[in-house]
Formats: structure tokens, sequence, C-alpha cells
């Protein structure tokens, strides 16, 4: 269905021309995206002639699919107003501001915690189904910039305008935020790591993230609270908006997981919390890279280690420093990656149990620096250190950490496999996806499905076809 503008639609045609797209290209590009959201379009280039020279407006998700298509040519975002389809629904662009202004930033976190949760209620995929602003990239370079030049805002005390009519002091006195309120957040945020290290990003316990983000949270931004009171809260709600963009790029949800990341990064700037801030830029670099963004995760990562120098703990410098090694090896740099990696080994050499670190760091020790080196290492085809280091990563016990080992089991059989080691590929890939049927994680089903990937040469083999025959429910069931 569509409406119908004043007039061509002459923004669009030139956009078009500018990023080179026929109107047949077009159709299928935003086809294409459709599909990949789960949605059935038909448009051909008929249907974008309309949309150009009549002005015809396309509901539902496609005016966001154009601009996510058009933006991937480009290599860029494009808002809608730059196509001439500013009247479309907004709500697919919401979280994507990082705004200098903290009332601005309350309302801008706010705003897409609500969007989220409108979703869900809709069923099936939720809002992020058809969410059309394709993962880019660039989206992280202003956040990253405003974050570097003024990690922290001068103040977010808060006075909320009180309801027509007029409250009494007592009543007034509950609306103001105290730290039992943001100590609930903190004990939420700490519950919804370990759901999602044990059972994954879209068990239905982590999925409450998003809902506690709507329900808990966003009423105490919007509330009052002193500097103090104020900044703790808004590290607290960095903390769990992060964790809500982790589960998101766990499950595959690349869109959400960058807006969540750019609201999270601006209240941890809120928060005046220079390592959180470093966290959440580690996790853009690990998404990006990820994504094939291996460059721009060098720089996110650099971003994260820059500002934290003299003020982050020595386990949180080796952390930061791991995820550049982790950008620099994608990028097949092999000399960056091994300075990192030496870097990391030595900050976490130099840490100590009385540093002070952060909760939010529980997860980091030398078994999680080997298991990120052995990934380094397979991006730069060396299967001999993937082995030397995957082997100690497999040491830890995995009840509490359940995905991290699975991942680990499916590196370990690519190194095996590289190395000549057909049987103990198929052994440790038959492992992995044993742990990968006990959770909701789409990342471990992709590392499983390039694992088979890389075993097709060797298709005939019993133990091959065993394996996939093992995996088939895990890569048919839903995501």
């Amino acid at each position: 269905m569509s409406r119908e503008q004043r007039g061509p639609n002459e923004k669009l045609g030139t956009v078009l021309a500018l990023a080179g797209i026929s109107n047949a290209g077009l159709a299928r590009r935003v086809n294409d995206l459709g599909t990949q959201r789960g949605l059935t379009l038909r448009y051909d280039k008929t249907s974008v002639a309309r949309w150009v020279s009549k002005g015809m407006v396309p509901q539902g998700a496609a005016p966001h699919l154009i601009a996510a298509a058009i933006g991937q040519k480009l290599g860029r975002p494009v808002p809608l107003h730059e196509i001439g389809l500013a009247d479309a629904d907004p709500a697919p662009e919401v979280g994507l501001a990082f705004p200098r202004d903290v009332g601005e930033a309350v309302r801008s976190a706010t705003d897409l915690y609500r969007l989220d949760l409108a979703g869900r209620r809709a069923g099936g995929g939720g809002i992020w189904q058809s969410l059309a602003g394709s993962f880019a990239v660039s989206a992280y370079a202003t956040p990253a910039s405003r974050w570097l030049i003024t990690p922290a805002d001068p103040s977010v005390e808060r006075d909320a305008p009180r309801p027509a009519g007029g409250i009494t002091a007592a009543a007034a006195e509950h609306t103001r935020v105290g730290h039992s309120d943001v100590a609930k957040l903190r004990e939420a945020a700490e519950d919804a790591r370990r759901w999602d290290s044990k059972y994954g990003g879209g068990d239905w316990r982590s999925s409450m993230v998003p809902e506690c983000l709507r329900v808990d949270a966003a009423p105490l931004l919007l509330a009052s609270y002193s500097d103090e009171v104020g900044r703790a809260l808004f590290g607290a709600t960095a903390e769990l908006t992060r964790l809500a963009g982790w589960m998101a790029f766990d499950t595959g949800q690349q869109e959400a997981a960058q807006r969540y990341y750019i609201q999270a990064l601006r209240l941890a700037r809120a928060a005046a919390d220079v390592p959180l801030g470093g966290y959440v830029l580690a996790s853009m670099s690990l998404q990006a890279t990820y994504r094939g963004f291996a460059d721009e995760g060098v720089d996110l990562a650099q971003a994260a280690l820059e500002r934290n120098r003299g003020l982050a703990t020595a386990r949180t410098m080796s952390f930061f420093r791991l995820v550049e090694a982790r950008a620099h090896a994608k990028a097949g740099d092999g000399a960056a990656a091994a300075a990192a990696l030496k870097s990391a080994e030595g900050w976490l050499e130099r840490s100590r149990d009385g540093d002070g670190d952060p909760t939010w760091l529980g997860f980091y020790s030398y078994d999680r620096f080997c298991a990120d080196a052995a990934e380094c290492y397979r991006d730069l085809k060396a299967p001999h250190e993937v082995r030397r280091f995957t082997e100690q990563a497999l040491l830890r016990p995995t009840e509490e950490f359940v995905r991290s080992h699975g991942l680990r089991l499916v590196v370990s059989a690519v190194a095996e496999l590289e190395s000549g080691n057909l049987d103990a590929a198929c052994a440790a890939g038959t492992r992995a996806v044993e742990v990968a049927g006990r959770i909701s994680s789409a990342r471990t089903t992709e590392y499983v499905r390039d694992l088979l990937h890389r075993l097709e040469p060797y298709g005939d083999e019993p133990r091959v076809m065993e394996l996939r025959e093992r995996a088939r429910p895990l890569l048919v069931a839903p995501a």
C-alpha cells in the first residue's frame, strides 16, 4: 500500500542518481532487505518509478528499507528527510542519536526502551524484525568522537516537573530517586549477566532486560534526583542498556544492538564513568569486527584505550587491548595483533585482586584471554597457536560460561581441521553442537555453521555426515 504526496519526489530521484542505483536495482535491494527481516515484499521497477515520479509513499517498513538500501550503497546512514520520506513512521530511527544535552539524552534512551516493548507486544520478531535501519558502522562515528571530546556531563541533577494541581511535599519526596532504586537496577544487571552467559542472549530470562529498562529504569530517569544519585542511576542504566545491546548482538539483531550501544555510551557519559564508556566502545568494536568492519573495530577499541589511560584498572586495560587485537587479526595485521595480545597479557599479569575492578568485568580472566587469542590466530590462519591457546581456554568449568565454552569448542575444531586432524575436528564439533543445543545464541549457531562450511570438502566422510546430522536441528531452529 502507498499514499500519494504532492508532485514528484525529487529528493529520492537525486539520491538514487548519486548512489548509481537503478529503479530495478532499488526494488531488488528493498525486497532482499525485507526478506532478511521476515517480510515478503514484491516491489519492482514500476513501484520505484511511482515513488519518484508521482511521489507515492510506501507504507510500513518500506521507507526505512529504501533508506537502508541506499545507505548500504553510499556507505553511510541515509535519513528519511534526505530521500523525501520524512513523514513516514520515524520509530525505526529511534536510538541512533547521541545528544549533547543530558535532558535530550534521557529522552533518546527512554524513547528506545518504549519502542522495543511495543515491538515485542506485536508478536513475531517484534519491532526489530521489520526495523530497516540496517547496521551501519558509520553510525558509531559521532558517538565515539563526542565521547572522546567530552567524556562527562558537568551536572545531571534533575527536578522533574510536578503534575498539574500540585502535590504534597511528602509525595514529591517519593518521586526522587534514591540509592536503593539504583541498587535494584544493578542487581538486575548482575542477574542478567549470569543468565546471558549461561543460557545465551535469546533465553527468555535474558529477554526481560528490555522490559526492565522500560518498566524500571525509564521512570527513574524521568524522575528527580541529585547529581550524585543521578550519576549512579545513569551508570546502572548504562550497564543494563549495554547488556540489552549485547544480547541483541548475540541473537543476530544487529540493528537493535547498535542502538542500545549508542544509548549506553551516552548514559555512561552522563554517569562520568569513563571505564564503563570504554566497555561500551569495546562492545561496539567487537560488533564492528564481527560484521566485517575490522578497521573501524580497531578505531573503537583504541578510543576505549586512550580515554582510560591512568583511569581504568590493569585488568580493564587488558580487556580493551584484547578487543583491539581481535580487530587487528580480522584485518589480517598479524604484527599489530601480536603486539596488542602481548600488551593485553602484560596488563593482565599486573592485575591484582584488590585493584577494584568493575563488577561488569567479572567474566574476564586468563582463560578468556586465551579464548580470544585463539580466535585471533584462527583469523590469522595459525592453527598451531590456536590449539595452544584453546587448550588453556577449555580448562575452565562450563557451568557458568556455557556459551563461551561452546564457542571455544568450535574454534578448537577449526584448528584441528586446519592441522589435518579430521577426527579431532569432528569430535570437538560434536561437543560444540551439544552445547549449542542447550542455549539460545545465534552467534554460536553461526560459528557451528562456519565449521560445517569448512568441512564441506570432506562431506562424504562418515564422521562429517554424522556431525552434520547432529547439527541439523540446531541449524533449522527458529532464530
